[in-house]
C-alpha cells in the first residue's frame, strides 16, 4: 500500500495534517524506515494520488501495510469471548486470518471447520471494526463470469448487531469505493475487483506515465476485461493520460456499473443501461462485448497504445489473441495478470514470451512477478511488456 515518508521531525505535524483530511488508513501501524531518519504513514486507499499543500513535497513509496497488533488483539478478544479460548485454540489456524474492506463491508472467507461459527465470527469483527455496516462470507465464484458467492452473516443497524433474520434494508450489496480520490460504483455480488490490488493498479499507472512521456501524448487505452473499471478510475485520475479509451466487460452487470461510474469521472452523459460496445463520445467506446472479438472489428483493430488483459485465469490463453488490438506503428504497452502456480512461473513465462511481438529495444523480457497469495498452492503474479515497433521488429 502507499505510504507517505517523512523525516522523523516533521512526523508529528504531517500526522497531524494526514488526520485533518482523513487520509490516515485505519487499523495499520506507522513505522520507521530501514534507516531509521523517516517514518512511513500509511494512507487510506481512498486518499488522491495528489495529496494537499504541506503533504506534497514528502516521498510516497510502495510498502507492505503493518497491521496495528491492537485491532487484531480486539478481534481474538471478542471471539473469545463468544466462544471460550478453549475453543478458538482448538481450531486454530482455521479461523479467518484475513478479510477484505469494500466501501462498510467486510468480506471473509470461512474455513469449512468453522463455518458452523459464523455468526460468532461476525459479530467479532462487527465489534472489532465499529465502521463496518455487513459482514459477507465468500463461497468462491460463480459461472463464466466469476461472480463472486457472498451470503450475509452479520449486519450493524446504529448501535446493534443483526446475526439472525438480518432485514434486506441492510443487506445491500452495491456501494462506493473509494480509490486513490475516486469513488467507485461497485457490488461484488454482481462484478466483483480486488480492492487489495490498489498497489498494482497504481503501478500500471507509473507505466502509463512512462508510455505517455515515450510517446509524447495523451495514451490510447484498451480495457477489454474493465469490469466496474477500477485500472481506468485510476488512470482518468491523472491529468492529459489518456485520450481515447475502450472499456469493455462480458458482463452486462458490471457495464451497467461502469457508465454510472464514467458519467461521474468523464462529468460527460452516459447511457443508463448496458449496451453493446459503442461509439458513446469521439473518444470513448464504451459497452458489452466478448474481447476476443475485438481484434477483427475495425473500429477496435490496431489502434491501442496500451493493452490491460486482466482476466488472470486466462490471460496466457487469450493473448495471442489480444495482441492484434495494438498500434503497431509506435511503441506500445500490454499490462497483464496472471494466476499460476508457482513451480509453473518458468512455464508461464516463455508462454508469455512466445505469444508476444518483439520487445522495445532496451526494455526487459517480459516476466511473472508474485504479488500475493492466491491459494496454497497458486500465486497472483503480474507482467508487463514493452513491444516494439513493426519497423523495429523486423
Amino acid at each position: 500500500m502507499r505510504h507517505i515518508s517523512v523525516p522523523n521531525p516533521q512526523v508529528e505535524q504531517a500526522l497531524g495534517l494526514i488526520r485533518e483530511h482523513d487520509l490516515l488508513a485505519p487499523s495499520m501501524h506507522v513505522f520507521p524506515t530501514e534507516d531509521g531518519k523517516s517514518r512511513l504513514i500509511p494512507l487510506d486507499f481512498g486518499a488522491p494520488l495528489s495529496l494537499p499543500d504541506g503533504l506534497a513535497d514528502f516521498d510516497i513509496v510502495e510498502h507492505e501495510g503493518k497491521p496495528d497488533e491492537r485491532v487484531d488483539s480486539d478481534w481474538w478478544t471478542h471471539l473469545s469471548g463468544l466462544l471460550g479460548e478453549e475453543t478458538v485454540e482448538r481450531h486454530g489456524e482455521a479461523w479467518p486470518s484475513s478479510h477484505e474492506f469494500f466501501g462498510d463491508m467486510m468480506i471473509v472467507r470461512l474455513d469449512e471447520e468453522v463455518a458452523g461459527y459464523s455468526q460468532q465470527i461476525a459479530s467479532a469483527k462487527l465489534q472489532s471494526h465499529p465502521h463496518i455496516r455487513l459482514v459477507l462470507s465468500d463461497r468462491g465464484v460463480l459461472g463464466e463470469l466469476r461472480i463472486r458467492d457472498l451470503t450475509p452473516i452479520g449486519a450493524r443497524r446504529e448501535n446493534e448487531i443483526i446475526l439472525e433474520n438480518i432485514p434486506e434494508d441492510i443487506t445491500s450489496t452495491q456501494v462506493m469505493v473509494r480509490e486513490s480520490g475516486r469513488s467507485i460504483l461497485c457490488d461484488p455480488t454482481r462484478a466483483y475487483f480486488s480492492t487489495k490490488l490498489q498497489s498494482e493498479r497504481l503501478e500500471t499507472l507509473n507505466l502509463a506515465k512512462e508510455l505517455r512521456s515515450l510517446l509524447g501524448r495523451p495514451l490510447r487505452v484498451c480495457d477489454p476485461f474493465c469490469g466496474v473499471g477500477p485500472a481506468l478510475a485510476t488512470l482518468l485520475g491523472e491529468p492529459n493520460l489518456v485520450g481515447e479509451a475502450l472499456a469493455s466487460d462480458l458482463n452486462p452487470d458490471a457495464v451497467e456499473m461502469l457508465l454510472d461510474n464514467l458519467r461521474r469521472w468523464d462529468h460527460r452523459d452516459y447511457p443508463n443501461a448496458p449496451l453493446p460496445l459503442s461509439r458513446i463520445h469521439p473518444d470513448r467506446l464504451v459497452g458489452v462485448a466478448d474481447a476476443t472479438t475485438l481484434p477483427s472489428h475495425p473500429l477496435t483493430s490496431g489502434n491501442w497504445d496500451l493493452l490491460l488483459v486482466n482476466l488472470p485465469h486466462r490471460t496466457i490463453e487469450l493473448l495471442p489473441t489480444l495482441i492484434p488490438l495494438l498500434d503497431t506503428q509506435s511503441p506500445s504497452l500490454v499490462r497483464g495478470r496472471v494466476i499460476v502456480a508457482e513451480s509453473e512461473i518458468d512455464a508461464a513465462n516463455t508462454a508469455i514470451q512466445s505469444s508476444l511481438p518483439n520487445r522495445l529495444e532496451g526494455t526487459p523480457e517480459p516476466e511473472l512477478r508474485i504479488k500475493r497469495d492466491y491459494s496454497s498452492t497458486l500465486r497472483l503474479c503480474s507482467f508487463e511488456a514493452w513491444i516494439a515497433t513493426t519497423s523495429e521488429g523486423e
